[in-house]
C-alpha cells in the first residue's frame, strides 16, 4: 500500500524549532520528488518545499518565506523526507503534509498540489 505518514509536530515557541518527519511506504522516495505543504488556518494548502528525486540529484526547492530557515532532505536507509524547520515564526503555524505522486522525479509537477498520495498532516502551532 502507498501511503506516506508524518510526524514532528507540535507546539513551539517563537525562534524554536521542529523537525517534522515524512515516511513513506510502498515506494522508494529516492525514486519521485516529494513534497511539502501547509495549510494555515482559515487559509489555503501551499507548498512551501520539495526535493527531487536521485535522478536530478534531489535538488531542494523553498519558498521564499521558508528560505533560510527551512531545510528538506531524505534518509534513504528509513525511506523518509525530512523538513528541519528553525526561526519559527506564529506565521508558520499550519498543517503541515508532505505529498508526492508516482510519476513527478522533479519539483516542477510536484510544487503544483496536483498530486495523488498525501499524508494525514502534522499540526505545528508558533506561540508564546
Amino acid at each position: 500500500q502507498v501511503q506516506l505518514v508524518e510526524s514532528g509536530g507540535g507546539p513551539v515557541q517563537p525562534g524554536g524549532s521542529l523537525r517534522l518527519s515524512c515516511v513513506a511506504s510502498g515506494f522508494t522516495v529516492d525514486d519521485y520528488a516529494v513534497g511539502w505543504f501547509r495549510q494555515p488556518p482559515g487559509k489555503e494548502r501551499d507548498w512551501i518545499s520539495c526535493i527531487g528525486s536521485k535522478s536530478v540529484n534531489h535538488s531542494p526547492y523553498y519558498r521564499d518565506s521558508v528560505k533560510g530557515r527551512f531545510t528538506i532532505s531524505r534518509d534513504k536507509a528509513e525511506n523518509k523526507v525530512i523538513l528541519e524547520m528553525s526561526k519559527l515564526t506564529p506565521d508558520d503555524t499550519a498543517v503541515y503534509y508532505c505529498a508526492t505522486d508516482l510519476y513527478y522525479t522533479d519539483c516542477a509537477g510536484v510544487i503544483t498540489g496536483l498530486l495523488d498520495i498525501w499524508g494525514q498532516g502534522t499540526s505545528v502551532t508558533v506561540s508564546d
